[in-house]
């Protein structure tokens, strides 16, 4: 989505399951609108989490004009066979998007695109890598060649429906993704404590919410070092989202199991 919008507006790290919200990026033009809608990664539950973040994936199959599916080279099949099942019932277009083809080589390239043309008989196959900008322009084309006729639904000047503490706790949930390992980054939460504009600078308090005490230790490192790094990697990422300099404060907070509490997902806004 941060290649079809033009801005990152999704985290991005090499684990499974980053995304957690569903998030609209929206594509203003003199001609149309495309608003597109983010969804976390279709999983079988094991919290309470997850079944929310299935509810996004659901509330958003049921909403799209277009579905874009995304898989990549390395995944070798679809687990979730309901929603697959789902999928192929669908009576909008599904464009099926294979990516990280600059990972692969020819001959496994083939073999998923057979595989989802099996799985998927229905869906246009486009191999794609994000990174590399390729075989999008195609994609694009094709969205636009499928969009029904409908007014804007957002102001021309917003580029998503999320406030700016959402990214901002977006981008340190990113860092932890890339510099912790195992369960930490998905026992993690932020909240944006303290977001305050001032000339020249914006400061910023947050707390990193975990469910073990020993969670903590791991985020904080020995002498604090973990939550420094995490720390200086955000901070350097808000100013360039900002364009402005950026003071960041960082404080850990243990909430035991949050994932499995209602209540508690409530209130981190899930």
């Amino acid at each position: 989505m941060n290649q079809l919008v033009g801005e990152k507006v999704s985290i991005i790290s090499s684990k499974a399951q980053t995304t957690r919200h569903r998030i609209l990026g929206i594509v203003n033009d003199e001609d149309y609108q495309i608003v597109f809608s983010d969804t976390p990664g279709v999983v079988n539950a094991a919290y309470k989490l997850h079944e929310n973040m299935m509810d996004y994936v659901n509330s958003s199959i049921r909403d799209a004009d277009v579905l874009l599916f995304i898989t990549d080279t390395v995944e070798n099949e679809m687990n979730h066979v309901e929603t697959l099942e789902r999928i192929k019932r669908l009576e909008v277009p599904v464009l099926c998007l294979i990516n990280k083809i600059d990972k692969s080589y020819q001959e496994k390239l083939e073999e998923r695109v057979s595989y989802w043309k099996e799985q998927l008989p229905n869906a246009k196959i486009f191999p794609i890598s994000a990174l590399h900008n390729f075989n999008i322009d195609n994609v694009w084309a094709e969205i636009l060649e499928l969009m029904p006729e409908n007014p804007a639904y957002y102001e021309k000047d917003e580029i998503s429906d999320r406030p700016m503490r959402f990214f901002i706790s977006e981008i340190i949930r990113e860092k932890i993704f890339i510099h912790c390992q195992k369960e930490i980054p998905y026992s993690t939460q932020i909240e944006i404590e303290e977001f305050k504009e001032e000339e020249g600078i914006t400061r910023i308090r947050a707390h990193i919410i975990v469910e073990r005490d020993s969670q903590k230790g791991i985020i904080i490192g020995k002498g604090g070092e973990m939550l420094q790094r995490i720390g200086r990697a955000a901070r350097q990422d808000m100013e360039k989202f900002l364009d402005k300099k950026v003071f960041l404060e960082n404080f850990v907070k243990v909430d035991k199991d949050w994932r499995t509490s209602a209540d508690k997902l409530k209130k981190y806004g899930y």
